[in-house]
């Protein structure tokens, strides 16, 4: 009986203790399951871990910077030569004025595009420098008929209170001026010169105003109705490479006109208009002009000034290595009787002459019209440089001509290395002087004797002659 019951007791022990260890392996699981939503993996293998991949050093991740190119085909514009896409044009101007995200902004006129538009202007100041790429044709509407009633018929395209502006490309500005010339009002259009009643207002093709830092490069500007480029105001200019036509009849088309406008570069470009290849107004100082072939045209000019008895200030112009061809004048220096003021520290040098009637001209009674009065005061005009100009002129008109005023006399007028000679004939016609006051430094071709030497009564009297 006593080893019963020890056998017995030995169970129970064992019993018991199995139960324990089933229960607490339970326990150990349930709280496995509480730190994992997942089943136990004691029975599966798991796969190895990728090791973890890092971007090379040399590839950093790249930087998204905002485009600073405002293609106008991108605003709306179609380029098909009919529309009207001054809105689409004016749009981009606007982006490329406020964008601020790098040194330039660009307009971009595209090429294979022909873009028309009505008078517009770009107003400025802009938030960086904007470049104006005319690589497509930008083109004016055809004529008065065309162009709208509310838009003002003086000027096309123009840009106002610009600093740090370029306007470049290999493209066309076309401003289809044929219609404007044909006006009755223009001088061609009547018997002997004469105009006819009716409107007479034509635009600019493109007028640059109050401007710093100005540049144009490249470009095409074709038959503007009335000047081609003009600059008021402005201080830093810079021409290259602009080539500039127009009919020999088109009548006040001048290529580059610059008033009130200062430091100056007018470099390897072509003019051929129906008026001054470059018109200088009043006002301008430290201009620069070089290679230049101008013609046919009226020449380049220095005036006219002092017109309706108006003080006129030019000065510090030089006019080097160029050739002038097929023109009404060469170089030229015209003002009106009755304005005051002066015109000093001009050089012409390097300059060559292909049948051009005046090559060199001083005329202090230019009158547009007949019958202008004779008028007492005068813009002064002195130190007037002429230096190796050589080539031909209309066998029927002086190769030099000086018409200073009566009351003013051209002071300090010089002549080196000067070879004129007739395009047609052996006829050498002789310089004409009027009150000019100067000398020939070497021998010229023809003799210039008519010069006066010494400096005049009227010159030493005046303490206010010449004031700028």
């Amino acid at each position: 009986m006593k080893k019963l019951s020890l056998l017995s007791f030995l169970f129970s022990f064992c019993f018991f203790v199995s139960l324990f260890l089933v229960s607490v392996q339970g326990r150990v699981h349930k709280h496995k399951d509480k730190r994992s939503r997942h089943p136990p993996t004691s029975h599966i293998s798991a796969p190895p871990l990728p090791s973890p991949s890092f971007p090379p050093e040399s590839s950093p991740i790249p930087v998204i910077k905002p485009s600073n190119i405002f293609n106008v085909l991108s605003y709306g514009a179609v380029g098909d030569g009919l529309t009207d896409e001054t809105a689409a044009i004016k749009s981009a101007w606007d982006s490329a004025c406020q964008f601020d995200s790098g040194p330039s902004a660009t307009l971009l006129i595209p090429q294979g595009h022909t873009f028309m538009m009505q008078s517009a202007i770009f107003n400025g100041p802009c938030q960086n420098k904007v470049i104006f790429q005319v690589d497509g044709i930008l083109m004016a509407p055809d004529g008065p008929e065309s162009w709208l009633k509310s838009n003002s018929k003086i000027q096309w395209l123009v840009f106002y209170r610009m600093n740090g502006f370029t306007i470049q490309g290999s493209g066309v500005i076309d401003g289809r001026g044929q219609k404007w010339w044909d006006l009755p009002c223009k001088p061609h259009k009547g018997v002997n010169g004469t105009t006819l009643p009716g409107p007479c207002d034509s635009p600019i093709a493109i007028r640059i105003f109050m401007c710093t830092d100005v540049a144009l490069k490249g470009l095409k500007i074709l038959n503007s109705p009335q000047f081609n480029v003009k600059f008021d105001n402005c201080h830093g200019v810079h021409i290259d490479s602009l080539k500039i036509t127009a009919p020999g009849r088109s009548p006040n088309t001048d290529g580059i006109h610059i008033s009130t406008t200062d430091n100056v570069e007018i470099f390897n470009s072509v003019v051929a208009t129906g008026d001054d290849c470059v018109s200088i107004s009043t006002g301008c100082h430290n201009v620069d002009i070089r290679n230049i072939t101008c013609g046919p045209s009226h020449g380049i000019s220095i005036g006219s000034l002092g017109n309706h008895n108006s003080r006129a200030c030019v000065s510090n112009i030089s006019v080097t290595d160029s050739v002038i061809k097929y023109s009404d004048n060469g170089v030229r220096i015209k003002t009106y009787q009755g304005g005051f003021g002066s015109v000093s520290g001009i050089t012409f040098n390097n300059i060559h002459m292909d049948t051009v009637r005046n090559p060199l001209i001083i005329d202090q009674y230019y009158c547009e019209a007949h019958g202008c009065s004779n008028q007492t005061a005068a813009v002064f005009v002195s130190d007037i440089s002429y230096t190796n100009i050589k080539g031909t002129y209309d066998y029927r008109f002086p190769p030099m001509h000086f018409g200073c005023s009566d009351s003013v006399p051209c002071m300090n007028l010089t002549l080196s290395d000067i070879e004129l000679l007739p395009s047609e004939g052996e006829f050498v016609r002789d310089p004409f002087c009027w009150n000019a006051y100067g000398a020939s430094q070497t021998l010229t071709i023809p003799p210039v004797f008519c010069l006066q030497e010494g400096v005049p009564r009227s010159i030493l009297e005046n303490d206010l002659l010449g004031q700028c």
